[in-house]
């Protein structure tokens, strides 16, 4: 049995995801939340977005349970014996993408090396050529003949695999739909096949069957080639974008996680209490819009791998130390972006202490903690859904931007801000390298367009201006 490894950022996560666990039950038994909850899942764009970012966020919890493997044999008091690496479930199911690396580039789906490497002729002369790869199309023949016709059967084997697999979710699915609406199993299936107020319905069928024929197909071309290239040191570029996911989730989700309690404490306080309590919330989140943002993470950030460089010691491994500088950007990007949210709330706060019941409730002499969490709260928790799900793909790309000037995670942490840099100099050379850069480009683009599309319909369903607008 491997050893489990529980790092911050891991129980944090968890945590975090236990914490919308116990919102959606308690949403599921309230008719103000859970109506507008109803209303977003009845759009097909976000039941579409809704399917991607679940898949985004399983494959950052299979990235997020580590573990030391157990190396073979034992100690001498017949007690396991454990590797110092650490490694997820993710990497343990993609571990032929993890140990196939390569010399150097590759493109996609190509049986050699990208740039030309001497080998010396059995008559002594020395010649170019493109030396072949030891696991890309390692099973083709010498000339590569007949890879376009491997790739093409591998394909349609996975489309296959995923169809199949694709069935049991879609069963599941189906007769959960089909007991809600008391019908037989067969009068559903006819009923999300013609009915116009299924459309919902079929997009998620539809979507998911898109996404379990997609990693099915690239699981199994994996095995045979690589994907989506090798970069400078041989590493699989797949690999790559599938662990940089599990970043950008902890960056979009964690960050929240610090700066929520800061942004609605203080933004409710001062509309709640106006006054001086009013004016220390306002100058504090003045100045601290005053600085600019950039500037002052990455001041907190150099004084940050100052403090680790010094103090190395206290790191038993590369991974908790990238974990904690990982950690440490959260907590960094929290306190420096929740004035936004903090003067929306503060605002509406103004607004709803002013409103009959509350000011009954104030005459009665019912004390201000009792009204702030009974009244204020509850009425302002629109403003917070719609920031949070909001701000998520704003958090994701800054995470991007800031590893690509080389403040952001650890240069050993896999995310996309990383892929992006290191592609900056792969673009200059010829030939180019595009396909980290693509990569990174496009799985980005998945998640944040997906919270893009995501947030809008949440913002329309929950914000009670445009609601009436719509009905």
């Amino acid at each position: 049995m491997p050893k489990p490894v529980v790092l911050p950022t891991d129980a944090l996560f968890f945590v975090l995801l236990l914490a919308v666990a116990a919102y959606a039950a308690y949403a599921a038994g309230k008719p103000h939340l859970h109506e507008p909850w109803k209303r977003v899942v009845r759009s097909r764009i976000a039941i579409v977005c809704l399917v991607l970012l679940v898949t985004y966020t399983l494959i950052a919890v299979a990235d997020s349970l580590h573990f030391h493997p157990r190396l073979p044999g034992a100690g001498p008091d017949s007690k396991p014996v454990y590797s110092n690496e650490v490694l997820s479930v993710l990497d343990w199911v993609a571990t032929p993408l993890r140990e196939s690396n390569e010399k150097t580039y590759s493109a996609p789906f190509a049986a050699h090396l990208y740039v030309r490497e001497p080998v010396g002729l059995p008559d002594g002369r020395q010649e170019r050529v493109y030396p072949r790869l030891r696991h890309g199309g390692a099973h083709l023949p010498a000339d590569s003949r007949g890879r376009f016709q491997d790739i093409a059967v591998t394909s349609f084997a996975g489309v296959a695999l995923g169809l199949m697999v694709w069935t049991m979710p879609a069963a599941v699915l189906l007769l959960r739909g089909a007991r809600r609406r008391g019908m037989s199993l067969g009068r559903f299936v006819s009923f999300v096949r013609n009915a116009r107020e299924a459309g919902p319905w079929r997009a998620a069928l539809w979507t998911l069957a898109a996404v379990f024929t997609g990693f099915a197909t690239l699981g199994m071309l994996g095995l045979d080639y690589h994907v989506l290239g090798t970069d400078k040191v041989g590493e699989d570029v797949f690999y790559q974008s599938l662990k940089s996911i599990r970043t950008a989730v902890l960056i979009g989700t964690l960050t929240t996680m610090v700066m929520l309690p800061i942004a609605v404490i203080l933004g409710i306080m001062a509309g709640y209490f106006r006054g001086w309590v009013d004016d220390l919330v306002q100058y504090a989140y003045t100045t601290l819009n005053s600085i600019p943002g950039v500037l002052l993470i990455a001041a907190a950030v150099l004084m940050l791998n100052v403090y680790m460089s010094t103090h190395a010691e206290r790191y038993d491994s590369v991974a908790e130390r990238a974990d904690l500088r990982l950690l440490a950007l959260c907590l960094i990007l929290g306190l420096t972006s929740w004035t936004s949210l903090c003067r929306l709330l503060r605002g509406e706060s103004f607004k709803v202490r002013e409103l009959e019941y509350i000011q009954a409730a104030t005459a009665f002499g019912v004390g201000h903690p009792r009204i702030i969490l009974r009244h204020i709260l509850p009425n302002v928790m629109h403003i917070v859904l719609i920031t949070v799900v909001l701000d998520f793909s704003g958090l994701v790309l800054a995470e991007a931007v800031l590893s690509y000037v080389q403040i952001g995670v650890d240069p050993a942490t896999y995310s996309w801000g990383n892929m992006i840099n290191g592609a900056r100099l792969e673009m200059a050379r010829e030939p180019v390298v595009w396909w980290s850069l693509g990569a990174a480009m496009i799985s980005m683009f998945g998640l944040v367009l997906s919270a893009n599309l995501f947030s809008d319909v949440v913002r329309d369903a929950f914000d009670p201006r445009l609601r009436q607008r719509i009905e």
